[in-house]
């Protein structure tokens, strides 16, 4: 009974690790390693909050309130579910992961073995594998737990192994403040979607937990919980290997693509096989986060219309969307997914926290939406500030908001109004 519960955990903890792990999660650590100097810690911490513990946090959300998103939306507002649900499933599916895990597998799986490869046979031969294994979601897991997934481990721990082992260089000094170092690594840590993932992937871990037989509440949670710490384990190892690789890279050209520092470094660590190693890995990492999105997709959407929306006609849709935005190329798609991921990120964030530290005693609704109002204006307010549409004296005067000059300004309103929400509950308490 112990060996097929660890054997289980095991499959689960894996293959959340591989839907988690896909394009940005492989190419956005390198990349911030070598802007950071020496601050290499600091920095592995301000992007394990966004890129670990959080989405760790938001399975814990789900899992505390029932067995999808929607009952962690249900909580808060009937409504809440269906309209942010599927601002999410917009962005982790066909407006920015999907599209960006082709992409990646171009522009680093197939580009520099084949230069003259055309990125458009590329997509339409990866979505349509996608396509074919998102047809069964029923078989997801288990293919991504057993057979994908150790694959990709081995290759990224020989990676960041011999990479740790023999550094390429020694870290440069004075590039940023510790700081400055610190909101990089937290701000990059939005690209990896992953808490936005998180309480969409979580309703798939929880109903495969249960079709392996953990039917009571109280066991689902624990089998649930310890596969998403293995997953958590995993992702900090080679989060931080990666970053690790990055600061020791020998490159000074901050102006290098992504896709080209992590070939470089899979040069220098392992000569001739690292071209071949990363494309592999990448291969790996961008089908199976592809496959499992893909799957959420389908499945969601096809619930929120009662079947109106056939679940093979909306996978099938979104491949095709997918496919036709990947051809625009990596740095393209992070680049135009900043702004809409600086919006719903501290709208989810504010969710899955105060769900995860205040559910279990605050259970009126009043205190939550009263801090998703506050953190949806500040979020407003900053993505005004990445278009640059507010203007000198204004941003003078959001600056004094706590934090807001980081991009953490909706922190401290997002508490204050929640305890005013709380508040004003009592008192209503107290008059009955």
């Amino acid at each position: 009974m112990i060996l097929r519960k660890l054997r289980d955990i095991t499959t689960i903890g894996f293959a959340l690790f591989a839907m988690f792990f896909g394009a940005g999660n492989l190419l956005l650590p390198p990349f911030i390693g070598l802007q950071i100097g020496d601050h290499v810690w600091i920095t592995i911490l301000a992007f394990g909050l966004t890129g670990i513990l959080l989405p760790f946090l938001g399975i814990l959300s789900v899992t505390n309130s029932g067995d999808d998103f929607n009952d962690l939306g249900h909580r808060i507002n009937k409504n809440l579910a269906a309209i942010l649900g599927s601002v999410i499933m917009i962005c982790i599916g066909p407006l920015i992961a999907l599209p960006r895990t082709a992409a990646t597998t171009f522009e680093v799986g197939i580009l520099p073995s084949f230069p003259n490869s055309n990125p458009v046979w590329t997509s339409i031969l990866f979505f349509a594998i996608t396509w074919l294994f998102s047809i069964v979601p029923s078989k997801v897991v288990d293919l991504v737990g057993n057979i994908l997934t150790p694959f990709l481990l081995l290759v990224l721990v020989i990676l960041i192994g011999m990479g740790i082992a023999n550094p390429i260089a020694e870290p440069q000094t004075d590039i940023l403040s510790a700081p400055e170092a610190f909101t990089l690594g937290f701000i990059e840590g939005y690209q990896t979607l992953d808490v936005l993932a998180s309480v969409i992937f979580a309703g798939i871990i929880i109903s495969a937990t249960k079709a392996k037989g953990y039917e009571r509440i109280r066991e689902k949670n624990k089998v649930v919980i310890a596969s998403g710490a293995l997953a958590a384990a995993c992702l900090f190892f080679i989060y931080g290997g990666l970053v690790y690789l990055g600061a020791t890279s020998d490159i000074e050209n901050t102006d290098l693509t992504r896709s080209a520092l992590l070939i470089h470094i899979s040069n220098s660590i392992l000569g001739q096989y690292g071209t071949l190693a990363i494309a592999i890995s990448i291969a790996l990492a961008c089908l199976t986060t592809a496959i499992a999105l893909t799957t959420a997709v389908g499945t969601f959407f096809s619930n929120l219309t009662n079947g109106k929306l056939g679940y093979r006609l909306l996978v099938t849709i979104s491949c095709i969307i997918s496919g036709i935005l990947s051809v625009t190329g990596v740095d393209n798609i992070i680049q135009f997914a900043y702004p809409p991921l600086a919006f719903v990120y501290p709208i989810v964030i504010t969710l899955v926290l105060y769900i995860v530290i205040f559910g279990r005693f605050v259970k009126t609704k009043l205190p939550y939406i009263l801090a998703l109002i506050a953190s949806t204006i500040i979020a407003t307010l900053n993505v005004m500030k990445i278009l640059g549409i507010l203007h000198t004296d204004s941003l003078t005067w959001f600056n004094h908001i706590p934090f807001f000059a980081y991009e953490l300004g909706w922190v401290v309103p997002s508490f204050v109004f929640f305890v005013i929400g709380f508040g004003v509950d009592r008192m209503k308490t107290n008059k009955h």
